[in-house]
């Protein structure tokens, strides 16, 4: 049993991959940042945003703070690893040093969650700009060729009467019973990324700076037409709107509504850990790899929270409801009314999300290549084209693993079903740094302060703990602690059948799961206190573990469901290859 969790040492890591990876060291501290501002600004703040602002309201800005620090923290972590072992792998070698290989193989499982599976949403919200760009041009295209099957099917289902996806369902044609509904944008867009990445990171790295140039010049357009029309109009008490109670706030729902939005925010930042994968193909990895993440971090979150600003002061939050491109829809005629900026939006939307998808089809087939030299996949992973130094074979199933579900799935569940994987893959790297000991400043590489933890922890363990209690009295119902308001009723679940939380946006199914997860995350700040006690912890990483738990206590029942189904047919592929092939377990 012991073998499934026997490290690799970091010398021993750095020098396997010094011999003979053929990747091209083209990449510069600038690059890298691009890079990740392409991942982080795209379907995040085009698509998803507007999800987020109906659930919170303006007080999403919070959470957009509360996710950027634990982004933050683990930033910091990721970057400890970076300077440590600059090599390909990302999280999947960082866990293979601290946690041994059955988390290393179940944390390279997770990240195909993040940029492969994740890409299938950016994908879809693509075509929904793209179709879009195209009408306005004058170019339609047939709704059954823009829609994704599921989507259709569910809004037959559901009995809608308007909208693109019953139109598309409605006027389909079928093929022998089966109507034929596919995405065509978004499976063209994703053939032609996965040949540029195939072609070579310095193509790659062209388009990419090229992309985010024009990305954030319309972005800080956005931000100052937008918020120059919020003023001048006398929209400022969008951001106090009333609620349903009759009282105005800057947080309409509560902070559970706050919370109800993680899914989307954290999608939002996904991204920026792509740049360590990245490590082989950078200049100078150990300087430059963590300067790229957290410039890069820090940017998009400023922007971020002018984006939200502007967008929950164009217009009432509640408006926002199943907007797929919020950027473009506060530009319309009932709200500030701008055409031509609506025509610039959707220009951009397209330019982002191509630039999201490009990072993330960089990342996974790296990720895969580290697996492969361990022994946990087959070899040809690994393989290296010989003119384009690139892993070439990993490159085109990524495409393929990306192009497939986008016949057969929807935004909806690919949205939650990769934040948690993604949320998962930063507790252990955050978790991992916790496990690693200290070492010596080597000049010209990152070295993450040491702060010892040992009493700061749990102090302001204790300090956040009374200052919920008295601040807001009713944090433990808000966030699921207590239904009635004490601990006695945490799994009583004799709900009424159809009972809803918040506004009618989670079920009592979703509240027990909320309130078990809080519960087991107090639980485990208290024991993490107990140890930092013990053992001297470092602050940062340990900030960034409990931020990055406290973010999965948003999560659904659905969430959880469909992670721990997706893990349990990820350890059946590793006890039936990976463990058995493993080179460790070979030596």
């Amino acid at each position: 049993m012991s073998s499934i969790f026997r490290k690799k040492s970091i010398n021993n890591i750095s020098s396997d991959s010094a011999h003979g990876n053929g990747l091209s060291r083209v990449l510069t501290a600038r690059d890298l940042t691009f890079f990740g501002i392409a991942a982080i600004l795209g379907a995040g703040s085009f698509s998803s945003l507007g999800g987020a602002v109906f659930n919170g309201g303006p007080g999403v800005i919070l959470l957009f703070v509360i996710v950027a620090i634990a982004c933050g923290f683990t930033a910091f972590c990721y970057s400890e690893f970076a300077s440590r072992i600059p090599i390909a792998g990302s999280a999947y070698t960082y866990a293979y040093v601290s946690f041994g290989e059955l988390f290393a193989w179940i944390i390279g499982w997770a990240l195909l969650m993040e940029y492969s599976i994740g890409n299938i949403y950016v994908a879809y919200s693509w075509s929904d700009y793209f179709t879009t760009l195209m009408s306005k041009c004058g170019w339609e295209i047939s709704a059954h060729f823009s829609t994704s099957y599921m989507e259709a099917k569910k809004a037959f289902e559901s009995g809608a009467t308007s909208g693109e996806a019953i139109t598309a369902w409605n006027n389909a044609p079928a093929l022998g019973g089966l109507k034929i509904i596919l995405d065509i944008p978004a499976l063209v867009i994703n053939l032609l990324i996965t040949y540029l990445v195939y072609r070579g990171v310095k193509e790659s790295k062209n388009f990419s700076n090229a992309m985010v140039i024009l990305k954030m010049a319309v972005v800080t357009l956005i931000i100052l037409v937008g918020g120059y029309l919020v003023f001048s109009n006398g929209l400022t008490h969008n951001w106090q709107p009333m609620n349903d109670a009759g009282v105005n706030s800057f947080m309409p729902n509560g902070f559970s509504g706050v919370m109800m939005a993680v899914s989307g925010v954290f999608f939002a930042y996904i991204g920026f850990d792509a740049v360590s994968v990245l490590a082989e193909e950078s200049k100078n990895p150990q300087r430059d790899l963590p300067r790229g993440m957290i410039y890069s971090l820090v940017i998009c979150t400023v922007v971020y929270i002018l984006l939200t600003l502007v967008l929950t002061g164009a217009a009432n939050y509640k408006s926002f409801e199943g907007i797929g491109d919020p950027l473009a829809f506060i530009f319309e005629p009932q709200n500030l009314n701008v055409g031509w900026m609506q025509f610039l939006v959707a220009i951009c939307a397209v330019v982002a999300m191509t630039s999201v998808l490009l990072v993330f089809q960089m990342g996974q087939p790296r990720i895969w290549m580290s697996m492969s030299r361990d022994g946990l996949l087959p070899n040809k992973f690994q393989e290296i084209h010989p003119k384009y130094q690139t892993p070439g074979f990993s490159t085109i199933l990524t495409g393929m693993v990306v192009g497939i579900p986008l016949l057969f799935t929807d935004k909806t569940f690919v949205l939650d079903f990769t934040s948690i994987g993604t949320l998962f893959a930063f507790v252990l790297v955050c978790g991992g740094v916790l496990l690693i000991p200290r070492r010596p400043k080597q000049e010209g590489k990152f070295h993450m302060p040491y702060i010892n933890a040992q009493l700061i922890f749990p102090i302001m363990l204790i300090a956040a703990a009374v200052f919920l209690l008295l601040k807001f009295p009713t944090y433990t119902d808000e966030q699921g602690i207590a239904h009635s308001g004490y601990f006695a009723d945490i799994f009583d679940f004799n709900f009424s059948g159809n009972e809803e939380y918040v506004n009618g946006k989670l079920s009592f199914m979703d509240l027990a799961t909320v309130k078990i997860a809080t519960i087991i995350f107090w639980l485990t700040c208290i024991l993490l206190a107990l140890l930092c006690f013990l053992k001297k912890y470092s602050l940062i990483p340990l900030l960034g573990l409990v931020s990055c738990l406290y973010l999965l206590t948003g999560m659904t029942k659905n969430n959880w469901a469909w992670f721990i189904g997706w893990l349990v047919l990820g350890l059946a592929v590793y006890f039936v290859y990976g463990k058995k092939h493993s080179k460790l377990n070979n030596n």
